[in-house]
């Protein structure tokens, strides 16, 4: 596997983020869906989210094999400094690090957007993503027990947060991200590659 790029997706990036997504819905329960999309809700999702948030895919071999996004944790107004982190790997490119790039890239780009809280919900038990986010720093905040039934059985998801920005008093609003400099977000997604290798 050669260097990997990271980029923001695109709507004609559907088909191949779909392919990733699609074993995860059919044969695994790290997702609670249980029908595949149609490529145009899928492109729909896309550009719904990647209005307001980031969503990015990475880039190995002129191949994507992964992606993440993150999008409103709850929508209520004093919840607007929340978001809800997703990452889906290749499932041959697991434990290669992807994750870790996605991730940070997205945590980085959050904070410019005046994200204070990140959070995780992952459905029990998922090792990779339990030990990526503890990697960064996650803390277990809860259980939802027995509260999804996918592939034969109940399931648990544990949710875990992370704090990005200070809680300071008066906090400027979330930016959504056409307004964030696009220079200073090439950077993020070009510099984390180098950071996490």
């Amino acid at each position: 596997m050669t260097g990997k790029t990271i980029r923001f997706a695109e709507e004609n990036d559907a088909a191949e983020i779909l392919s990733i997504y699609e074993p995860y819905i059919k044969d695994t329960a790290v997702t609670f869906e249980y029908e595949t999309p149609s490529l145009d809700e899928f492109s729909q999702r896309i550009r719904n989210i990647s209005s307001q948030y980031p969503y990015i895919v990475c880039i190995s071999d002129n191949k994507i094999i992964g992606y993440a996004y993150a999008h409103r944790h709850m929508e209520r107004a004093a919840y607007q400094w929340n978001a809800e982190l997703s990452v889906y790997i290749e499932k041959s490119c697991l434990r290669c690090g992807t994750g870790k790039i996605l991730y940070q890239a997205l945590i980085d780009i959050l904070k410019l957007q005046n994200i204070r809280n990140v959070y995780g919900c992952v459905t029990s038990p998922n090792p990779n993503s339990e030990k990526l986010h503890e990697y960064f720093g996650f803390k277990k905040s809860g259980v939802y027990h027995n509260t999804g039934f996918k592939c034969g059985a109940w399931r648990d998801v544990i949710w875990f947060e992370k704090q990005i920005n200070d809680h300071t008093l008066n906090p400027a609003p979330f930016l959504p991200i056409q307004y964030v400099d696009k220079k200073i977000l090439e950077g993020i997604l070009h510099n984390t590659c180098h950071i996490h290798p």
